[in-house]
């Protein structure tokens, strides 16, 4: 199975319609069920990567991440530290403050983690 089949299948399974997905990312409907049809290689990395991160799955051999729930928190630290690194110092301070405040709430913690 080719990556444009294995995305337009993922995505009928997740989304009513090929049309619904379009919308939701923002993509010309034409342009997803062009690439869809001939393959994606012509299409922008970063518009592949966020319809992968979308549909959670791999960007690079296109399985599903909550098979390999290793790479998706890969995935996941990585956007994180994109847009923090995007901060000035005030900004990076904010979230590390933030971060630490919600750390300490109980409707935030991730299951079976406990504050020290």
């Amino acid at each position: 199975m080719t990556k444009a089949e294995v995305l337009k299948k993922e995505i009928l399974n997740q989304y009513r319609s090929i049309r619904q997905f379009a919308l939701e990312m923002e993509i010309p409907y034409s342009t997803l069920v062009t690439a869809l049809e001939r393959g994606i290689e012509g299409m922008a990395y970063g518009t592949v990567i966020k319809m992968c991160d979308k549909l959670s799955l791999n960007p690079v051999d296109f399985s599903s991440l909550e098979r390999d729930a290793s790479l998706g928190a890969q995935l996941l630290e990585n956007r994180v530290m994109q847009n923090y690194v995007k901060l000035n110092q005030a900004g990076r301070d904010k979230v590390l403050e933030l971060m630490e405040d919600f750390v300490q709430l109980d409707k935030y913690k991730a299951k079976g983690k406990k504050s020290k």
